[in-house]
């Protein structure tokens, strides 16, 4: 008989789960509570000491997606879906997932933690506040912040130049009103005067170097090395420099271990960091992927946005620095999704327009083709709509055949784990029955800063060419210069568009990228590209679900979905 599913908001599900104690996913992981620190009875940290003597012995599945639009993908759903269906198959798996920002809970996205009957819970503690490592990486960022004003204030020792200070504060809310800003003023007692501004705390070094970290002693050594500004003669000053570094990581200690929690069926799932991948690289901590690597047979993870960012800097970035290689990738896409690059109106989509589809094929196939390029596997993960119609389906089933890529269709949203098992025996029969696959990076350190950048943009976003600023070109001569042109490549790029624009969707063609400005991330390893007109602030939108966000009397969050 067919089981029936309710369908509910997503917080009244997660509301109405029965969660296993911590202690009970702890030991499905083979784990003690000598190994965990209790957060309450439903979430805990995991000592760094697991790791010692465990190989990583888990195969590793990478969830990317197309291009996002507004109809949306559900990448996090499918991620915590595939990872309930292997575990109904009777194959230990665990999730590797990055922690949610308060910035697009409250603005766009109201909630981050998978839908439906596919979620991690407790959904309200992951997408409001969670452990505090996000604000621990706030307080971290913004204590080096106030050390290099009272620096400056007190002498300036290392001859700082005010005017060349790269070092912003942060905040985890979207709030535009902060990203210029005027400070020290009010008189010389107040401190120097300066343009300075805010980020939001998951775009900061911090938060990157916490997710490449896999000790205390490389969180130190990589916090001392973040360059915050030059001096007057020039030359990078770092937070070694300031002798900053050991009370950033003191700040730290507890947010570098991550976070044990469950989903709906109680899977393990770590969550740990959050960096985004349109300003950032996207992936959850090196630490929770090997420790799920090291403590499960399976680990399914993901990255943010489309393949082009997350993706690519999970490959090109993370995989680099943690010396570890996904086994298969799915890419998520929906028919509405296809839609929309094709041309159709979000109020349009419910409609059916085969022609529009066909046309919007183009941009899963650019990202199919990208993974392709880092020799890996793809599996395509088609998140069912019901007013997806059968020759809808039809046209991507014929495509994904033509090209020979796997194709499931999946309902984890309205079925959880039992509504992602043909995708889990795909993902699975690929890993299990193929050779491991022959893994590439994209490009070599030792290329030039600008040939890397180039690969980048003519290999993964299509583009015929890349235009650089005046202030770019002089920044790689000075990057250059100082010995950092070797480092990897992380694009800040819009996440609406394989361009740098986020009006040109599907699969643009003929375009250039156009380089703005370059900053150096010295600790987290890599050097920032920002391209368009990408913000390391967000905004809220015209509407932000704050608006819809409340609590009762009785504690019960509301609005969060």
């Amino acid at each position: 008989m067919e089981t029936k599913y309710d369908i509910k908001s997503d917080i009244e599900i997660a509301q109405g789960a029965k969660l296993l104690h911590i202690r009970e996913i702890a030991a499905q992981l083979g784990l003690s509570e000598d190994d965990i620190d209790y957060y309450g009875r439903y979430k805990a940290k995991i000592s760094l000491d697991v790791l010692k003597g465990r190989p990583l012995k888990g195969k590793l599945i990478l969830v990317s997606a197309i291009t996002p639009t507004p109809a949306g993908e559900g990448k996090s759903t499918t991620t915590i879906g595939l990872a309930q269906a292997l575990n109904k198959m009777g194959k230990q798996c665990t999730i590797a997932l990055r922690e949610p920002s308060l910035g697009p809970c409250f603005g766009t996205k109201g909630g981050a933690a998978g839908g439906g009957y596919s979620q991690v819970v407790p959904m309200e503690d992951i997408n409001l506040h969670f452990t505090g490592d996000i604000h621990a990486i706030g307080a971290a960022h913004n204590l080096l912040a106030a050390m290099i004003d009272n620096h400056i204030q007190h002498g300036n020792e290392l001859a700082i130049d005010t005017k060349k200070i790269y070092w912003k504060r942060a905040v985890d809310m979207n709030d535009r009103a902060l990203r210029n800003i005027v400070i020290g003023l009010g008189g010389s007692a107040h401190g120097v005067p300066r343009e300075s501004g805010f980020m939001i705390t998951v775009a900061s070094e911090v938060m990157a170097i916490l997710c490449l970290s896999e000790s205390i002693a490389d969180l130190k050594q990589r916090l001392g090395s973040i360059i915050i500004a030059e001096n007057r003669s020039g030359d990078p000053v770092s937070v070694a420099d300031l002798n900053a570094q050991g009370a950033m990581a003191a700040l730290l200690k507890e947010a570098l271990k991550p976070n044990l929690v469950q989903t709906l069926e109680n899977t393990p799932a770590i969550i740990h960091g959050g960096p985004f991948a349109n300003i950032a690289h996207g992936c959850n901590s090196v630490l929770a992927t090997k420790m799920a690597l090291a403590l499960s047979d399976y680990v399914v993870t993901e990255a943010g946005f489309g393949a082009d960012l997350g993706a690519e800097k999970f490959l090109d970035i993370k995989c680099r620095m943690a010396c570890i290689r996904p086994d298969c990738v799915v890419i998520v896409a929906t028919a509405r999704a296809l839609k929309m690059h094709g041309g159709v109106a979000k109020a349009d989509l419910k409609s059916e327009n085969v022609g529009a589809l066909k046309n919007g094929l183009g941009n899963l196939e650019k990202h199919i083709e990208n993974i392709g390029k880092f020799g890996l596997p793809v599996v395509v993960a088609l998140n069912r709509f019901p007013d997806d119609t059968g020759d809808e389906l039809g046209v991507i089933a014929d495509f994904c055949r033509d090209i020979n890529v796997e194709l499931s269709i999946s309902e984890v949203w309205e079925k959880g784990g039992d509504g992602g098992i043909d995708l889990a025996r795909k993902v699975s029969g690929i890993i299990d029955d193929a050779p491991a696959p022959d893994f590439r990076f994209l490009y070599e350190t030792g290329m030039t800063i600008q040939e890397k950048i180039s690969v980048l943009a003519g290999e993964i976003y299509g583009a015929a060419g890349v235009q650089y600023s005046k202030k770019a070109l002089k920044r790689i001569e000075y990057l250059n210069d100082k010995g950092y042109g070797s480092l990897p490549i992380c694009v800040a790029k819009t996440q609406y568009s394989l361009s740098d624009d986020p009006a040109l969707i599907n699969r643009p063609s003929g375009f250039l990228i156009f380089v703005a400005d370059i900053s150096l991330s010295a600790g987290a390893g890599f050097l920032v590209v920002h391209t368009g007109d990408i913000m390391t602030m967000p905004g809220l939108p015209v509407r932000p679900a704050a608006l819809d966000i409340d609590i009762t009397e009785n504690g019960d969050i509301r609005g969060l979905f």
